[in-house]
Parts: structure tokens; C-alpha cells; sequence
């Protein structure tokens, strides 16, 4: 009766002898080893791949033994035939009338239990590595706000043909290159400030074909293909042009002796009768599900040398590269997840060794602005504005540096300023200059009572006033710990003297 129990069990059971050799089997020994498994009796350490075979070997023979105690989990094991099938293998003894003891494995697969700690162990080493990158640049851009700040007020001094000019211009310029670098690592943690509008992919794509181009180099072809029609999405131009040049950068390299890069788009509907392809693979667990809807699907396909698939599910992550040392950081993909994830998009990929690599980049298609204001209009608006003021601003900073520059700008454009590094001592000040202020620019962290929640206590008594609120951060974020159910503005680090002169006026009117 049990050895019929055992042998419709779904749990792989084998039998060994003293010896170490199958005698016995059921029928999920044989479906989980996928019938390769031959004539018995046969070594147990045979079925057991190269790499697990020298650290089982001992515990086996422990426990043919009696060194070990019974039903304990003895060792891990995968198969010659099928490495990526993980199987944690558990014993019993068995005493049986005038023979040697024998025992009674169990072998469970664990593959997708190791699978999902692996995936686990992935997203919190991401979240860490994020959670550090983003504090290490808000740090910097407040470091990046003085300088820039500092710089501009300096060329007032200092205009075009004065012999410092120049010297103060390369100042400002690398201040400004290391921005872009703060924002890349923004990007990585998926806290940079976007500047998100409604684009028009193929104009994207087709002004950016030429960069593209010069790139990859001479020895590889480009075919850009643009679907019909497909519509527009709404992302930050500049980092979703950062996207495409890292991953055709990456094509390049993929293709030491030449080869084919596609750039393609086209339009996708996902929902039950349209799912994702299975030979998409996701950066993270929370991805392998896109929710239903209309998408535009950019693909970045290239005819290189392939990822192996023991990698595909790490090539996101932090500091990984197939790279030679000094030949790249390892964040250029994990930068391309953490802009597609703030642009509310999803990106997968699919590769086989020597069969090339497909990105598959997928954005929420949304209709276009009646109203959009062209750039070039913008900046012509704001030239022609006078940055000059005369109302009382209180400026709420803990980083001095930044208040210095900040107040030192704003008082030379006509304003009264009252200077706090805390909010303890703005509340101090509203309550003795209160219905003199006419807008609050405070810092949105800062040690003791963060920004929000001073305003909340001043708003209280004076509901008017205009706030304008600073960080490193990006807006979304503060958006989401803050709340839109209260109107506010937004100033992201770094800025210049004129973006913030920009912002006080157009928020006093």
C-alpha cells in the first residue's frame, strides 16, 4: 500500500542502496530528470551535474553513514542535461529486515522559489544602490546651485570682454556638465527632474537618426522604420533621447565585425487577447505584468553577438557590465530602466547567444496639446520679461551657500529679502513680518521641520501667501509625499540666477 502512495507521489522519491546506488524510483523521479534517467541500478553522484557533484559527495556519504541527522535537508543538486533546474534533495533512513540500511530521497524542485529570492535580492539591492545615488545627488546639486549661482553673479561683474569673462564661463560650463552627470544618477534612482511634454516619436527618432548614425560607425547599417500613425507620448525629450543613444551604443559594441541596427516603432495594444510575447524578459518582478492599453512600441534590435540567458536577468542592475575594466560603468542600462520607469513606460528584452538582442521600449500613447507652446517661444517670453521686483520673500535654505547666492540674486533684482536656515526660524519670522511677505522660496528637506510642513502650519494664518518650493529631487516626488489636492510651485536644483529670478516673478505676477 505505501510503496502505491509512493509512487504516485508528486514529490520525486528514489531509493538508494548502502552503496549509494538508485534501486528504486517513481514515476516524478523520472518526469523530473526527463526520462533521461537509464537502466537501475545506478550511482546516485551520476545524476548529479559536474559543478554540485564534489560538494555532495561527501554529505551522501555522511548520511549513507548515519553522521547525519534523519529528514534533513542534505545538499542542493542540479542535473547534467538541465543545469537550470535547481532540486534541494532531503533523506530518511530506512532499516529493512537482514539488509544494510538504505535511504529514501526526496527530491523538490526549487527553482522558482530560488528564482523569486534572487529577484527579491535584485529589487532591494536596487532600491539601496538608488536610494544612495539619489541622496549622493541631492547632495551635489546643492553644491551644483551655489557654483552656478556664484558664477552668475560674478558675470555681472565680470561681462563679455572683461579678461575674467572667459575663466568664469568654463567655471559655469563644467558646473553644468557636472549636472548632467547628477542627473544620470537621478535617472538611475528614478528621482531625476523630468521635464515631461507630448512628443512626437517619429520627429524624435528622425532628428536623432543622424547622431545615431556617426555613433555606430561606418561598418554598421542603421534602418530607422516609423509605423503609421502611431501617435505621441509624453516624456522628457532629453533623457528619452539618453534611452536610445545608450542602447544603440550598446548595439555597437554588441557588433564588433559590423551588423544591422533596427530602430523601429509601431503601435501595440496590450490586454487578454493581447499579451506580451513570452520571449520578453523583465528588468524587475513588478514589470512582467504591463497593464492593458494603447502603447507605442520602440524597438531596438541588433544582429550582434547575443546575451547568454544566464545574464539577461542582470543586465539591469547596478555596476553590471560584460565590459572589460575601464570600458564602461555598468549604469548605462540601469539608467535607461529608471527613465523609462519615471516616463511611466516598460522596457523588456529578448536575445539569443549569436542571434542578436531586441529592447523592446513601450510608452502610454496619449493625444497631443491643442496649446503646446513651442520652446523657442518660451525662451523669447522669458528674455522679454523684466526680472526686476520690489515685494518682501522670504527664503527658507539650510544649505548657505545656496541661501547666500539665492538672496545676494534676488536683493539685485529689487526685492526685500528676510533669510531663515530653518523653518523654526521662518515661522519666527512670519509672525513678526508676515503681512509684509509676499512669497515663500523654501528648501523642501531640511534637518528638524521638512518644507511642507511648515508651510502647513503658516498657511494656517495666512492662507495667500505664494510658495515656491526648492529641491534636488524631482517634482513628482515631492508631488507624491506632498499632494495636489494645494497649489504650489516648483524650482528644480540646480538653477541659475535667471530661472529663479524667472520663477519669483512669474509666481508675484
Amino acid at each position: 500500500m505505501l510503496k502505491n502512495f509512493i509512487e504516485q507521489s508528486p514529490i520525486a522519491i528514489v531509493k538508494l542502496d548502502a552503496e549509494g546506488n538508485i534501486i528504486e524510483a517513481n514515476q516524478s523521479f523520472h518526469t523530473l530528470t526527463q526520462k533521461t534517467v537509464g537502466s537501475l541500478p545506478l550511482p546516485f553522484l551520476n545524476i548529479i551535474s559536474a559543478s554540485k557533484k564534489q560538494e555532495s559527495e561527501p554529505v551522501l556519504k555522511k548520511a549513507l553513514e548515519g553522521q547525519l541527522p534523519a529528514t534533513a535537508q542534505i545538499f542542493e543538486m542540479t542535473f547534467p542535461n538541465n543545469a537550470e533546474v535547481i532540486i534541494s534533495c532531503y533523506f530518511s533512513n530506512i532499516e529493512e529486515a537482514g539488509s544494510k540500511s538504505k535511504l529514501l530521497l526526496h527530491l523538490i524542485d526549487v527553482t522558482e522559489q530560488k528564482n523569486l529570492e534572487l529577484r527579491f535580492s535584485h529589487s532591494q539591492k536596487m532600491q539601496a544602490v538608488g536610494q544612495l545615488a539619489g541622496g549622493v545627488a541631492h547632495d551635489f546639486n546643492n553644491l551644483l546651485t551655489a557654483m552656478i549661482g556664484f558664477c552668475d553673479l560674478l558675470l555681472m561683474r565680470h561681462p563679455a570682454g572683461d579678461q575674467s569673462f572667459a575663466d568664469i564661463m568654463q567655471i559655469k560650463q563644467n558646473a553644468n556638465r557636472a549636472a548632467n552627470l547628477v542627473r544620470q544618477l537621478l535617472a538611475f534612482s528614478r528621482r531625476q527632474t523630468l521635464q515631461p511634454k507630448v512628443l512626437d516619436l517619429t520627429d524624435v527618432l528622425a532628428e536623432l537618426s543622424n547622431l545615431i548614425r556617426r555613433l555606430i560607425g561606418e561598418n554598421i547599417e542603421l534602418k530607422m522604420t516609423h509605423g503609421r500613425d502611431i501617435g505621441n507620448v509624453r516624456a522628457d525629450q532629453g533623457q528619452l533621447e539618453q534611452v536610445l543613444i545608450n542602447l544603440a551604443v550598446n548595439a555597437r559594441d554588441a557588433m564588433h565585425s559590423g551588423g544591422t541596427l533596427t530602430i523601429q516603432s509601431s503601435t501595440k495594444v496590450i490586454d487578454k487577447d493581447h499579451p506580451l510575447p513570452k520571449d520578453l524578459i523583465a528588468p524587475a518582478e513588478e514589470d512582467s505584468v504591463i497593464p492593458a492599453g494603447n502603447y507605442i512600441l520602440v524597438e531596438v534590435i541588433d544582429t550582434g553577438s547575443g546575451i547568454p540567458k544566464s545574464i539577461l536577468q542582470k543586465i539591469f542592475e547596478p555596476f553590471f557590465s560584460t565590459k572589460p575594466v575601464g570600458s564602461g560603468t555598468g549604469l548605462g542600462l540601469s539608467t535607461v530602466y529608471g527613465i523609462i520607469k519615471q516616463s511611466g513606460g516598460y522596457v523588456y528584452v529578448s536575445s539569443k547567444p549569436d542571434a542578436g538582442t531586441n529592447f523592446s521600449l513601450f510608452f502610454p500613447s496619449v493625444q497631443a496639446e491643442a496649446t503646446a507652446v513651442t520652446e523657442s517661444e518660451a525662451a523669447e517670453k522669458t528674455a522679454s520679461v523684466d526680472l526686476t521686483g520690489t515685494g518682501t520673500i522670504l527664503l527658507v535654505e539650510d544649505e548657505t551657500p545656496v541661501r547666500i547666492f539665492a538672496a545676494r540674486a534676488l536683493r539685485n533684482k529689487g526685492y526685500t529679502i528676510l533669510e531663515a536656515d530653518c523653518a523654526e526660524t521662518a515661522i519666527n519670522l512670519m509672525q513678526q513680518h508676515g503681512k509684509e511677505v509676499e512669497a515663500i522660496v523654501t528648501d523642501v528637506i531640511m534637518p528638524g521641520m521638512n518644507g511642507p510642513t511648515m508651510i502647513d502650519q503658516i498657511t494656517k494664518e495666512y492662507p495667500n501667501v505664494k510658495v515656491i518650493f526648492i529641491s534636488g529631487y524631482a517634482e513628482d516626488i515631492f508631488v507624491n509625499n506632498y499632494g495636489t489636492e494645494r497649489s504650489f510651485n516648483f524650482l528644480a536644483k540646480p538653477f541659475t540666477l535667471k530661472q529663479l529670478a524667472s520663477k519669483i516673478k512669474e509666481v508675484t505676477g
